[in-house]
This record gives structure tokens, C-alpha cells and sequence, in this order.
């Protein structure tokens, strides 16, 4: 049998501001292909499949759309929920789903009942551990153990015990934070209590364990692997090469697993310099059409900096103001020297260390009349308390 292992669609996110529905409908409807070509089986989304728990409209009719590319191309799925997901409602009409191919668990009291398919060795039991919340998880299971681990552990047991009674073949969807993987800026904070992460011996015993929630493809264990996310979600992703893993199973178990690199629709990248220079030089031509963060070095803040910087890099998204030899003696020197000082002095500064340079006259001029207004107001309501009392 030959699983794809996904995980982390996040159907329906932005990415600074920008709409990449399009972008996900054309990598995540493209595996489609990939099924047909590589004559795979089953794929497996091991959780967020949506970024939020109620997705949009239009999220939803896209996610409806790949689904079926992928089940029309020869494919069963089998999908658990993430932590952006909401469990509930990706599981509604998962009994009539079934029928269709479609297997969405998402109950934890169904955790150890596995979707059961068969190839020419045999059954294979593909468990799927929908994302448990320690707190309530741990009420739902009946169980002692807290944190992330515990749960985990009592999830594993529980699928042990019912594999044991099988004698299948086996593969388990997880989504978790496992020691050792190596997280994105991306990804939501799972982290109760200051501790997120379960060791990887937690899901011993199984022939494959298709992990989800960190954003960036990687081996734990021959056995132990995150797909990451399809696209970059964040500029920390930038040099990631996403892939989805063919995982293949014979008589014995696992016997290999490859991995398949995804298109890119729009790279990443980003740069550093002065508005003038990137604005002007030719060496920058390459990232015309990259999603780009841009570190500005001016000593002086430009105005309206994003704005123009988009007139050459229509896809210039982020944008941080980075003086060269740095801001942060200007701010210590501002937060330290404020007392003793007129509003209008301590106001000025302020002005400079946002901006870089001391406010004009014009400007000096608009701050002291904002200033008396502000002193006006508060001479002219204590009075105004002495006359509602007085009524």
C-alpha cells in the first residue's frame, strides 16, 4: 500500500494581508497528479486542514473542490484535525463522508478505532489521533496524566492495545509538537504550562506515524516524519523546500518512504538596503515577483515607505525600519532622560526616535498647540465636575 502524508493545509490563510486561496487550490489540487502518476492509495492530512476553527465560505467550497480532484484521481483520505480546526464541525457528516472515501476522525473516544483498508498483504489500520487540548482530553480519556506527554501516551496505549488484537499493519496520524522537530514562526503556540513538546518514544509500536503541526518537512525517525505545511505561511520558511512523503508498505511493514517535492507559486525572500537603493539598483530586478520582507537602513524613517516600495515590488509585504548603527540608543536615551523635561522636549524626541530626524518648526509648532489643548481640557474639567455636583 502507498500513503501520501500531508499535513497542515491551512485552507483559507493570508499571508501578510494577501489571499493565498488560489495559490493553495492550485499546489493542494495538483496532488491530484501526484496520486495518479505515483499510483498511490491513500492520503492522509494529519491536521489543520482549515486555519480556523469556522472557515470561510470560500475556504470551505476550495477545500470541497481538492478533495474531490484528489478522490477522482483514485485516492481514499483520511483526515484528523489540527488545533486550528475545529473538531466538531470537520467531523458533522463524517459517517456519510465514509461512504465516499472520505474518512474524517475526529472523536477522541474514537481515537483506537481504525479506518481499515486492505492491499494484496493484507489489512492495514490507519488511527487517527485527533489534536487533544491536555485539559479537556485528558476528562474526555477518563485518565490521571497531564500535559501534552500524558494524553499522548494514554492515545498510544489505547491504539496499542487495539492493534495488538488486529495484527495489522499500521499507521497513525498525530498532530503534536515531538522533541526534536524544529519549529516555524508559522505555527500556533501549543504550549500549556510552558511545555508543548512529547518525546518521540511516546509513538513506539506502529510501522508509521504521519506527524502535523510543524510547518517545516523533517525525519525524526525513519519512521517518525512532519510534511509540513504545502506553501510558506511565514518568512521564516523562506529556504523550506515543501514536500508531501510517498510511504510505502509491504508484507513486513514499512518498506520506504520518498519524498516529493511541491511547486512554488509565489517564492519568498527577503532583502535589506536603503529606500533609494532599492528603489534604483538593478541588482534587486530578481525579486520583482517574490512575496518580500524588506529591512529599511535609512537613518531618517522614510515616509510612506511600503507604498512606494510596491510601485517596484508589487508583492513587497512586510516592512521594518532598521537605521543603520541602530535605534536603540535613541530609545534608551529618550526612556532615560524623559524626567525633568517639558512635554514638548520629551514630545520631540519621541518624534525623532520614530522617524530619525528632529521634528521641523511647522511640526515644533503643531505639538505645542496639541499640548495646550490637552493642559486646556484638564484646567476646564474640574470645573465642569464642580458644576454637575453643584446641580
Amino acid at each position: 500500500m502507498r500513503v501520501l502524508h500531508t499535513s497542515d493545509w491551512h485552507v483559507g490563510r493570508m499571508f501578510h494581508g494577501r489571499d493565498l486561496l488560489a495559490d493553495q487550490e492550485a499546489v493542494l489540487g495538483g496532488l491530484a497528479d501526484l496520486v495518479a502518476d505515483e499510483r498511490v492509495d491513500v492520503v492522509v492530512v494529519a491536521g489543520d486542514l482549515y486555519d480556523r476553527a469556522v472557515p470561510s465560505g470560500e475556504a470551505v467550497s476550495a477545500c470541497t473542490r481538492i478533495l474531490d480532484r484528489i478522490r477522482s484521481a483514485g485516492a481514499r483520505l483520511v483526515i484528523t484535525p489540527g488545533n486550528h480546526d475545529s473538531a466538531p464541525r470537520l467531523g458533522a457528516f463524517a459517517p456519510f463522508a465514509e461512504a465516499g472515501g472520505l474518512h474524517l476522525r475526529t472523536s477522541i473516544a474514537e481515537l483506537d478505532r481504525p479506518v481499515l483498508l486492505a492491499d494484496e498483504h493484507g489489512p492495514v489500520a490507519l488511527y487517527g489521533i485527533p489534536y487533544l487540548e491536555p485539559e479537556p482530553a485528558r476528562h474526555s480519556l477518563g485518565i490521571d496524566a497531564a500535559g501534552h506527554a500524558g494524553v499522548l501516551a494514554e492515545a498510544m496505549r489505547r491504539i496499542r492495545k487495539d492493534l495488538a488484537e488486529r495484527g495489522a499493519r499500521s499507521v497513525v496520524l498525530a498532530h503534536a509538537f515531538v522533541t526534536g522537530g524544529a519549529p516555524s514562526a508559522s505555527e500556533r503556540t501549543i504550549a500549556v504550562g510552558g511545555i508543548e513538546q512529547v518525546p518521540m518514544s511516546v509513538f513506539g509500536g506502529v510501522d508509521y506515524v504521519a506527524l502535523g503541526h510543524l510547518h517545516g518537512p523533517q525525519r525524526l525517525a525513519e519512521h517518525l516524519r512532519y510534511a509540513g505545511s504545502p506553501l510558506a505561511y511565514s518568512f521564516s520558511e523562506a529556504r523550506h523546500h515543501k514536500s508531501v512523503w510517498l510511504v510505502d508498505l509491504d508484507a513486513h511493514g514499512l518498506a520506504g518512504v520518498e519524498r516529493r517535492e511541491l511547486p512554488v507559486p509565489r517564492p519568498l525572500a527577503t532583502v535589506s538596503g536603503t529606500l533609494s537603493s532599492l528603489l534604483s539598483d538593478p541588482v534587486h530586478d530578481g525579486l520583482v515577483d517574490k512575496y518580500l520582507s524588506v529591512e529599511l537602513t535609512d537613518r531618517v524613517r522614510p515616509t510612506d515607505a511600503l507604498r512606494r516600495l510596491q510601485e517596484r515590488f508589487p508583492h513587497a509585504v512586510h516592512l521594518d525600519w532598521r537605521p543603520a548603527g541602530g535605534a536603540v540608543a535613541a530609545s534608551l536615551r529618550y526612556t532615560s532622560s524623559a524626567r525633568g523635561r517639558s512635554d514638548h522636549d520629551v514630545a520631540c524626541d519621541f518624534v525623532d526616535d520614530c522617524r530619525g530626524s528632529q521634528p521641523t518648526e511647522g511640526e515644533r509648532a503643531l505639538l505645542r498647540e496639541a499640548l495646550a489643548a490637552v493642559a486646556n481640557e484638564e484646567k476646564a474639567e474640574p470645573a465642569q465636575q464642580r458644576g454637575h455636583r453643584a446641580a
